[in-house]
């Protein structure tokens, strides 16, 4: 069982990934391969993220830092229609109790169903902070929870147009399932239930690093 902040260590290194998605609404399917490398997040870079957010003076930038673990991202996919897409971002996954010290709004938007869980003493909740979403330009806030007991992350993200529920578990040190669930976005207020896309993923870590 991976703890919180073993989860972030399993994830650095060099990973492929093989996914397959389901455009819901049009009936069509796609496939994609996708090369990336993830690096630790280092004080600096999570200070600049929160900064994004949050203004802190230095006592503040210091005192929840350590206990926010993250990742520098970059990666480049080829879809089966020749398509190719450059991205590089960081993100910082912030508990709710450092989230509160940081004056950060962590109070959860209307979840959509595939977002439930249930509550136990050992789910992880907080703020997921991005300096560049993936389906918009510019720095973006999303929830997340973190199952220790099934080694699983997951990410929801409102955007402006979609609200993305995407999801990471490990299965073996080298080896993790990706899912992806896309709704349309509804009205404030209203629950998510309008699901677009549907990704489903094999992850597996290069142990030539």
């Amino acid at each position: 069982m991976l703890s919180f902040s073993d989860f972030f260590i399993a994830c650095a290194g060099t990973w492929t990934t093989d996914r397959t998605y389901h455009y819901v609404l049009d009936g069509e399917v796609e496939r994609s391969y996708t090369e990336f490398q993830a690096m630790p997040l280092g004080p600096a870079d999570k200070q600049r993220i929160l900064s994004r957010f949050a203004p802190l003076d230095e006592q503040q930038a210091t005192a929840g830092r350590d206990r926010c673990p993250g990742f520098a991202i970059a990666f480049e996919t080829r879809s089966e229609t020749g398509e190719e897409v450059s991205m590089s971002l960081k993100a910082l996954f912030v508990p709710d109790d450092v989230a509160r010290y940081y004056h950060l709004n962590s109070t959860p938007p209307h979840l959509p169903l595939a977002s439930h869980y249930p509550k136990d003493s050992e789910l992880i909740e907080g703020v997921y902070l991005r300096n560049e979403g993936y389906s918009e330009t510019g720095a973006i806030a999303g929830r997340f929870t973190y199952q220790p007991t099934r080694q699983t992350l997951e990410m929801t993200t409102y955007y402006n147009r979609s609200v993305a529920v995407d999801q990471m578990r490990f299965v073996s040190p080298e080896l993790r399932m990706r899912t992806i669930v896309t709704y349309e976005r509804p009205a404030d207020g209203e629950v998510p239930t309008v699901i677009d896309l549907m990704g489903f993923g094999v992850e597996r870590k290069s142990t030539t690093d």
